[in-house]
């Protein structure tokens, strides 16, 4: 009777499936709940051997999360060769797409890691940034100014725009486009708001009462 052997794999090899089977995890749950001993039971390892991979439960945690979130953004990176307004249309349907496509993944990484850890936390807020910095630059580049509010208010649309998708997007079944044009329209509407303040800032002012000049 022949045993069954179980297939080597070597540390880097073991190390992605190990992640792999988590960010798989993060379709159904919350980050939170993934425990050590759930993976190790389901890769067919020891616990010692993931705490020498990650460190600690926070350590493989965040590393799943990191992965996640780097499908993530490089499934909703527009091509190159797209001018500014063509790129912003293209990064949303992407994250509309995505988000369709993998609902359970995207809705742990932005509303479960939010009760995790600092260190896992840290991991989502990167993400924030970097699709932020995208939508920045397009605007930049279509002639508006590089300024604090600017950066500070599409920042915060990348926050609002989250919500959206996980309570349209994921709960219900609003056509994509519709979404898509939704997403446009409200970031254009925060940067002309910011572009007609810096206008006004600039504008002389009118003499007090009684002033002459």
């Amino acid at each position: 009777m022949q045993t069954e052997r179980r297939t080597r794999l070597d540390p880097k090899e073991r190390r992605a499936q190990l992640v792999a089977l988590g960010v798989a995890f993060l379709a159904e749950h919350p980050v939170e709940s993934l425990s050590i001993e759930y993976l190790s039971a389901t890769a067919g390892v020891s616990r010692a051997l993931l705490f020498h991979y990650f460190g600690s439960k926070t350590g493989m945690q965040r590393e799943i999360v990191r992965e996640a979130r780097d499908s993530m953004l490089r499934a909703t990176e527009s091509g190159p060769g797209l001018d500014p307004q063509e790129r912003i249309h293209a990064t949303l349907s992407l994250i509309v797409d995505f988000v369709r496509e993998h609902r359970g993944t995207f809705y742990s990484l932005v509303r479960g890691v939010a009760s995790g850890a600092p260190e896992v936390r840290e991991v989502i807020e990167e993400a924030r940034a970097v699709q932020a910095d995208r939508v920045i630059a397009a605007f930049i580049e279509l002639g508006y100014a590089d300024t604090p509010l600017l950066r500070a208010a599409l920042r915060s649309w990348v926050a609002f725009t989250e919500d959206l998708l996980v309570r349209i997007a994921v709960e219900t079944e609003t056509p994509s486009s519709q979404i898509v044009t939704f997403l446009e329209r409200s970031a254009q509407a925060v940067v002309s708001v910011v572009d007609d303040l810096a206008s006004d800032s600039v504008q002389p002012r009118a003499p007090a009462p009684g002033v002459s000049g």
